[in-house]
């Protein structure tokens, strides 16, 4: 069973004040900051992460995927909206037996998530749990620096610590 957490790459955009911000200057440079910052989620903890930003409007435009630092974006075809293409991969993925999380804030693609089986996150939600796993990571970068343990020794299940041990004391005496 895979876990998946969707974002609706427009609605978090324009819900986050800092990405706000950078929309009003440049949406290019919106669209990388929330990349950017999805990609050090996604990598942190785990969880597959898909960014959709609409096409709606872009005449003549054919869904795109694009792989960025492991991320998958999708752009949707022209006349289709994210919400639209969220709800079919929902339930597409949910009839897999998979957990999907959306993030948007908008109210009726929430109601549309949870009928299909999906959890929904508000962006702000979103926005707090981004906020935690950097201030984590930061912590982690500082026990490191500073000569303390790995992060990944942390959170390694013991029985597979207690593998790569004898695995490397056996590597050690050969």
């Amino acid at each position: 069973m895979a876990e998946y957490l969707i974002v609706d790459g427009y609605n978090i955009i324009n819900s986050w004040p800092e990405l706000i911000e950078s929309s009003k200057v440049n949406l290019e440079t919106a669209r990388d900051k929330l990349i950017e910052k999805m990609s050090n989620y996604q990598g942190f903890i785990g969880t597959k992460v898909i960014i959709v930003f609409d096409a709606l409007y872009v005449k003549g435009s054919m869904e795109k995927h694009t792989d960025i630092n492991g991320l998958e974006i999708v752009y949707t075809k022209e006349g289709e909206t994210a919400d639209h293409y969220i709800e079919k991969f929902v339930h597409r993925i949910n009839s897999e037996n998979n957990i999907v999380r959306v993030a948007t804030s908008d109210w009726t693609e929430q109601q549309v998530v949870l009928a299909g089986g999906g959890v929904r996150i508000s962006a702000q939600e979103l926005l707090k749990l981004v906020q935690q796993t950097h201030k984590d990571i930061e912590g982690e970068i500082k026990i490191s620096e500073q000569g303390g343990s790995s992060a990944i020794i942390n959170r390694l299940d013991t029985k597979v610590y207690e593998k790569l041990e004898k695995m490397r004391r056996d590597l050690n005496n050969a």
